[in-house]
């Protein structure tokens, strides 16, 4: 494999404006192609399997329109009752207004009994019916609603909306958050590289990447349907992949300038280094990322395929296209650079003198110690995870701002928590006794508020109720009646008639989604472990080696899930983040954030491994292996940690808690994963196994049987 990355680094580094042209109408090309395609992105939220979603198919093939898109209006009069005359015209005005717009198909009047009117008649709830699903209605659905809603307020009656219409219009952009991102990693970079012109070289390179890989989902969102937050998930995981891959290669390459070679023998020496861990490494991330199509949930995997092309995209840009930028670019590649930073070490510099080198081998004297004080640390930070409670954040945990925070909260406050928590039975084979007996069933139990008349079928074969909770929809109250129905309830009173109900709903489809994940989140760790597992054996055939990185890297994991929930669970630091109340862990951020996770933390112990093989294929020493390996990637890995983290926090300033969960669990890993794993329990580990790590590969220099044989002590292996 090296081999032939050497020649794929020369042949591009020697045709450098072949190889940019390639590129550019490549990735032009296919943004082009994505767009004519149409492309575009549809929140269909399907688990199939779930009794949610069994409820919901059933519902739109006995009532016709059931399911369509729509959009609550909520009106809230502070001083007065809806039904006065003058209050009653202003909403039948609004209302009349909304009839005549794009794609409406009908609008309930609350107050002509046709939706839902507080016992004081100061609230009301009406529904809004489209003809097109929310992703084709766009933001404009919203804007001519909010435009009506003046005959409203101009009378004092406050009007708010909600429903996926709504949301449609408040999808977050990334813009900004790149923006931010891109800007301290190229900070970080001058600071870690020394010159303006090769720091600059990993964003053109990721930006190129951005591009190609865009084009790439969206030629998949014409094929299969992609989640409107999957681009921003695969933007933030590929610009920071992106620039690290290219920053391997970078410090590489100028490593080898310094040796005396030339600019084409450089770069095709470091692709054929660096670059082997960038393959691998991003091959692992790949991997893991499309562990998420199993899961059974399409809209989850589908954010996996959007990650994972992106990725890929990244990875050969930095493959091809960053080689060629080095050969164009030659000596000038260390211009502007900055007098306070040493020049580019050669590829043999970073000896026993260097500050990661003594760290190293201070580090081995003392392996035992700081491998259980390393461990202690991220068990502790990881303990928050014994409180996980899953589930799906709702319209109150939207910004403050926001029509449908101000909905949520309307409702909330003058008709109950639970009307914003709605469960739909679809009682299939619908006698009368069979529904008396579970309308009174339900009516008996304490945390249901209210139990709608049965509405039946045209053809009579389904017959619908609404049931109202006592409590909100993230509370366990509801979660606990959702299965109180389905297991005892629905059963007891149905099964004599031959009846069954199945229980759907927005409340319930979060309920159904978050037990799909815990129980297939087992499965999807041990595929993703046993793939990872095998890449690593073939790249460094060392069984141990691959068990090692597979347990640290669910240790580093686990102390990301354990931040999160510390975080978002229990409110610690939510002001700073924008967020004003604990709110539960959405339920596909625990199976997302795994198959990350594991595959970037896979990133650096390819990086570190890679090094030490080196080493260690050279002296034959495990404890020299360890301290050399350090020095030629300690500042490497905390470099490029510290521009992975700066682009996942960047992000977490995007009013959307899947981004902000997202965010910053993927910051926490990163920190940890390089700083107490990569730069002190994975060594300290390697240390402690010796030449165990690499069976069964064993010493074969002269020079290392030379100091097996001397025994010498690992305190003084590494010095001059």
């Amino acid at each position: 494999m090296e081999t032939f990355l050497d020649r794929v680094g020369r042949a591009t580094a020697g045709h450098p404006w072949r190889t940019l042209a390639g590129w550019l109408l490549a990735a032009v090309a296919l943004l082009g192609l994505g767009q004519a395609a149409g492309g575009g992105f549809a929140n269909d939220f399907r688990i199939p399997g779930a009794e949610s979603q069994r409820a919901a198919d059933l519902a739109r093939a006995a009532f016709p329109g059931y399911g369509a898109a729509s959009a609550e209006i909520v009106w809230h009069s502070p001083d007065g009752d809806l039904r006065a005359p003058d209050r009653r015209a202003a909403v039948e005005a609004m209302i009349a207004e909304i009839r005549h717009q794009p794609q409406v198909t009908g609008v309930d009047d609350p107050l002509a009994g046709a939706g839902v009117v507080s016992p004081d008649g100061r609230t009301a709830i009406g529904t809004v019916r489209y003809a097109q699903q929310a992703g084709e209605l766009g933001a404009g659905a919203y804007q001519r609603l909010d435009a009506a809603a003046t005959a409203t307020r101009d009378r004092g009656i406050e009007t708010s909306f909600r429903g996926l219409v709504i949301d449609v219009a408040f999808e977050p952009e990334t813009g900004p958050a790149e923006a931010v991102g891109a800007g301290v990693a190229l900070l970080v970079l001058i600071l870690a590289i020394g010159s303006v012109v090769a720091a600059g070289l990993p964003l053109v390179v990721a930006l190129v990447g951005l591009v190609t890989g865009t084009g790439l989902v969206l030629l998949a969102a014409a094929l299969t349907d992609i989640p409107s937050s999957a681009p921003i998930v695969a933007v933030m995981l590929g610009l920071g992949a992106g620039i690290d891959y290219a920053l391997f290669i970078v410090i590489r390459h100028r490593a080898h300038l310094a040796d005396g070679l030339s600019p084409v023998d450089a770069a095709g020496r470091a692709v054929a280094g660096a670059g082997h861990a960038v393959l691998f490494a991003g091959a692992t991330v790949v991997v893991a990322i499309l562990g998420l199509l199993f899961t059974g949930i399409p809209f989850v995997g589908a954010m996996g395929l959007a990650a994972a092309l992106t990725v890929t995209a990244m990875m050969l840009a930095a493959l091809t296209l960053l080689p060629a930028l080095l050969g164009l670019l030659g000596h000038r590649v260390d211009r502007w650079r900055l007098p306070v930073l040493r020049a580019p070490a050669g590829h043999g510099a970073t000896g026993a003198r260097s500050g990661w080198a003594r760290w190293g081998r201070h580090l081995d004297r003392h392996r035992l110690a700081y491998a259980a004080a390393a461990a202690v640390v991220l068990l502790g930070l990881a303990a928050p995870l014994l409180s996980l409670r899953l589930g799906t954040p709702d319209d109150g945990n939207q910004p403050a701002g926001w029509p449908q925070r101000q909905a949520y909260e309307t409702v909330r406050d003058e008709l109950g928590a639970g009307w914003n928590a709605p469960l739909v039975l679809a009682v299939q084979r619908p006698a009368d006794p069979a529904l008396d007996r579970l309308t009174t069933a339900l009516t008996a139990d304490p945390e249901v508020a209210l139990t709608t008349p049965p509405v039946r079928s045209p053809d009579g074969t389904l017959a619908l109720l609404t049931v109202v909770p006592r409590h909100a929809p993230q509370d366990p109250e509801v979660s606990d009646l959702v299965h109180r129905i389905r297991r005892t309830v629905g059963p007891a009173t149905l099964s004599p008639d031959g009846a069954a109900v199945a229980v759907g709903g927005q409340t319930a489809y979060m309920i159904d989604m978050a037990d799909a994940v815990a129980g297939r989140l087992p499965w999807v760790v041990l595929g993703v472990v046993v793939a990872a597992g095998l890449l690593l054996v073939a790249m460094f055939r060392a069984p141990l080696i691959a068990l090692k990185a597979a347990l640290l890297a669910l240790l580093s994991i686990g102390a990301a899930y354990g931040v999160l929930v510390a975080v978002f669970q229990w409110g610690w630091g939510l002001s700073l983040i924008g967020v004003d109340h604990p709110v539960p862990i959405m339920s596909v951020v625990p199976m997302l954030l795994f198959a990350i996770l594991f595959g970037l933390s896979m990133d650096y112990e390819v990086f570190l491994l890679s090094s030490v093989r080196e080493e260690y294929d050279r002296t034959g020493d495990p404890h020299r292996a360890v301290a050399n390996g350090l020095a030629g990637t300690g500042r490497v890995i905390t470099a490029a940690a510290t521009i992975m983290a700066a682009v996942f926090v960047s992000f977490v300033a995007i009013d959307d808690t899947l981004v902000k969960m997202i965010g910053v669990g993927l910051a926490a890993a990163v920190l940890v994963d390089a700083t107490l794993i990569r730069t002190v329990l994975a060594p300290a580990l390697l240390g402690m196994l010796g030449h165990h790590a690499w069976w069964p590969a064993h010493p074969t220099t002269a020079r290392s049987r030379d100091l097996v044989s001397a025994g010498l002590d690992s305190a003084r292996v590494g010095t001059p």
